[in-house]
């Protein structure tokens, strides 16, 4: 899955943002705070990534400007009745250090300010969380790569898959076809050069 794009931003509209990586754009839904504070169109980001799969809705990108941001998000998925729409909703109100400050006091007002969490989820989401190291160790739990000492760069199959994946494409298929291309060009060849095999190869 992908965990990290370094590109440019190509577009920016109410609940997400399209990120240029070498030719290859990443629609990535982000909360507003995100979103307010993206470069400019036209200008260079750099994005942590959550990756979600749905089997309705196939791959879905959630993206960060800063790690604990995303951590604090994996957590907050984790407990009952929140989720992703409800998580981004409460980093919007309260950064993870907030987050935290307003568990440890047992403030549920600040935390039901997010849109969307009413009174009885905020009481949970406290509770729950309270006592809890938001952004530090609990994450290693649910995403044992989530901090590398060096952030690690998608390999060029993988993020084909992705993009390919984006397009509609099954997991499978999509991994299968890139595989094939990736065979007939090489280990060096590019992502664009693998994604437009891949689609020759499912006759799109």
């Amino acid at each position: 899955m992908i965990g990290r794009l370094h590109g440019i931003v190509a577009e920016v509209d109410e609940e997400e943002a399209l990120i240029d990586v070498a030719g290859v754009g990443y629609v990535v839904r982000c909360g507003a705070r995100t979103l307010s504070r993206l470069p400019e169109v036209g200008g260079e980001a750099v994005v942590h990534v959550e990756s979600q799969w749905g089997e309705q809705t196939g791959l879905t990108l959630y993206g960060f400007l800063g790690r604990e941001e995303r951590r604090a998000f994996v957590i907050l998925k984790t407990i009952q009745g929140v989720g992703p729409k409800a998580a981004l909703a409460v980093l919007d109100v309260l950064s993870p250090a907030e987050l935290a400050a307003a568990c440890a006091r047992d403030d549920r007002a600040a935390v039901a300010r997010a849109q969307g969490v009413g009174p009885k989820l905020a009481q949970r989401i406290v509770l729950e969380l309270k006592g809890k190291p938001i952004t530090e160790g609990p994450v290693a739990a649910f995403h044992a790569t989530a901090a590398p000492s060096v952030p690690v760069k998608p390999s060029a199959s993988g993020e084909a898959v992705a993009a390919l994946m984006g397009l509609g494409v099954a997991e499978p298929a999509a991994r299968r076809v890139v595989e094939q291309a990736s065979l007939r060009l090489g280990e060096d060849a590019e992502v664009q050069a693998l994604i437009k095999a891949g689609l020759q190869e499912l006759g799109r």
